[in-house]
């Protein structure tokens, strides 16, 4: 059966956060940190080795395929950052606003915090947030 390797775990935030090698890169990671902790409510955690994320919900597809992953997150990678999101309606609407970024399915990518609107990024934390909430309700 397949494993998620992308779990919550207890390694440091600040740690991985300080492994990272550019001063800028590093600003702007703990700057992340900071917008997403205020915007989502929820404490930093990291997810498998180089993900940081914000609350939990558990996942199950019809094809039975289940897990858990964090609300949202964000990941300072060697390119650039990648911002992980829910694809809720106001997606959309919302990066026309956001600034400059590269996005996939649940991805989005920004080389630095400058090129973007960070009031867009705390509502589209809201509306991910939002989203995985209503699509995934607690099943406890």
């Amino acid at each position: 059966m397949y494993e998620l390797k992308t779990k919550e775990n207890d390694r440091s935030v600040i740690e991985f956060i300080e492994t990272v090698e550019k001063p800028k890169k590093k600003e702007d990671a703990y700057r992340l940190l900071d917008i997403f902790t205020q915007a989502s409510g929820y404490d930093a955690k990291m997810w498998g080795t180089s993900i940081i994320g914000f609350g939990s919900y558990h996942y199950k597809y019809p094809t039975g395929h289940e897990g858990d992953a964090p609300l949202v997150g964000f990941s300072p990678r060697k390119a650039n950052f990648s911002l992980y999101f829910a694809t809720g309606e106001d997606r959309e609407e919302q990066l026309s606003r956001f600034g400059k970024h590269k996005s996939g399915k649940a991805c989005v990518y920004i080389n630095k915090v400058d090129d973007i609107d960070t009031n867009v990024l705390e509502e589209m934390i809201h509306s991910s947030i939002e989203f995985l909430n209503k699509t995934y309700p607690d099943q406890s």
